[in-house]
């Protein structure tokens, strides 16, 4: 999974890690990235989505089909009274 949002193009950005004694080293911050199924142009397709394009609703999220099941007879239970 790459760390690059297909919707916002938010990507990797860098910087430096600054210690105690102001020593600067290297560092990357990536985006959370997540690859979801989403609708595009009517179309279920997977695409990496970071978690803001999510929460604030800038994709649509593809649901898959549920499969509905026939309920099995559920069997009476006879309710004992303490008394």
């Amino acid at each position: 999974m790459g760390k690059f949002c297909e919707v916002c193009e938010k990507g990797l950005m860098s910087g430096h890690n600054v210690s105690h004694s102001n020593r600067k080293s290297n560092r990357r911050w990536a985006p959370n990235v997540q690859k979801v199924h989403v609708l595009v142009d009517g179309k279920p397709t997977h695409l990496n989505v970071c978690t803001r394009c999510l929460r604030s609703g800038k994709v649509v999220r593809a649901m898959h089909e549920i499969k509905v099941v026939e309920e099995a007879p559920v069997a009476e239970v006879a309710v004992v009274e303490e008394a």
